[in-house]
């Protein structure tokens, strides 16, 4: 009886040993918290203010009409969209109905929250439209200032390729003119600048970002296995985070990035196993789609 006792005793210490204690890091609820409602949507971007998140993240797309919307394509994804008349934006259809060539008051005739998404059956259904950024942002901090919270951060993704340029985007010179003008708006109402990150997966549009604007944090969005220093020499500077898919983190990566003074925050982290996993790599943030997952890890959470 004695061995058994000593033995399960071994063991619990071995566990509670091996647990690393939760560290804070910085949460940000991808496309507000798409797991749970519709993606880049007022109502997804409170209920991540509800859930804690440090920083909410979304995307930017421009209008005919110059307006700055939040969508994560330039046009109607067919998971997501329905049709002015109600029926389902077909798969085929979808890259016709281009943002780049609709004013914002045409985007509204489309719904985005009442499809039943495949990848994320638990999402609340509700009837939505793409919102302006300006829009966005004036409800966040409202809603937070209401809510007696502590204020969020903004990670704005610049969609942008530079096959697509005037075709479903403008150039880059002209996206980093509309985007900075607005935020320079915005923070004289909210004092954003020191609240705002701008996130690219185009080089060549946080290059132009950082000409208007070079007080704003950048963050270079990579999906694969790049290096870091070929895209130091594209856009000219190190920018603030380096932002990796998370099949890409190594304990390697994270060493490098903090050598060059690069907070390590990837995408998009979506099960608690892969949370715990790559911040006892050391990674500095995590973006997901499960806020509320994410939340528990955190010291105030446990």
């Amino acid at each position: 009886m004695r061995f058994l006792f000593a033995a399960f005793f071994s063991l619990a210490l071995v566990t509670c040993t091996n647990q690393q204690p939760p560290k804070d890091f910085d949460l940000q609820g991808h496309r507000g918290a798409r797991g749970l409602l519709p993606e880049n949507t007022i109502p997804a971007f409170l209920k991540a203010v509800d859930l804690g998140v440090d920083t909410i993240e979304l995307d930017a797309v421009i209008t005919a009409d110059d307006k700055i919307l939040v969508s994560h394509e330039p046009w109607f994804h067919h998971n997501i969209s329905l049709k002015p008349d109600g029926t389902p934006v077909t798969e085929e259809e979808e890259m016709s109905l281009n943002i780049y060539e609709m004013t914002y008051e045409e985007t509204r005739q489309f719904d985005v929250g009442m499809s039943e998404h495949p990848s994320f059956p638990k999402q609340q259904k509700i009837n939505v439209q793409k919102p302006l950024l300006e829009d966005v942002i004036r409800a966040v901090e409202n809603y937070v200032q209401e809510q007696e919270a502590e204020p969020v951060h903004y990670n704005i993704e610049i969609k942008s390729k530079p096959e697509l340029y005037d075709l479903y985007y403008p150039q880059p010179d002209e996206f980093a003119r509309l985007l900075n003008n607005l935020l320079i708006n915005l923070d004289e109402e909210f004092d954003l600048a020191e609240r705002t990150i701008i996130q690219s997966f185009d080089p060549t549009a946080l290059a132009e970002f950082n000409e208007v604007n070079p007080d704003i944090k950048l963050s270079m969005l990579v999906s694969g296995d790049q290096n870091i220093q070929q895209y130091i020499d594209l856009l000219g500077f190190t920018p603030e985070i380096w932002s990796p898919s998370k099949n890409a983190v190594t304990p390697e990566l994270i060493k490098e990035a903090h050598e060059r003074n690069m907070k390590v925050i990837p995408w998009t982290v979506n099960t608690t196993h892969e949370m715990r996993s790559l911040l006892d790599m050391g990674v500095d943030g995590i973006i997901t789609d499960y806020p509320d997952s994410a939340v528990t890890l955190r010291p105030s959470g446990m």
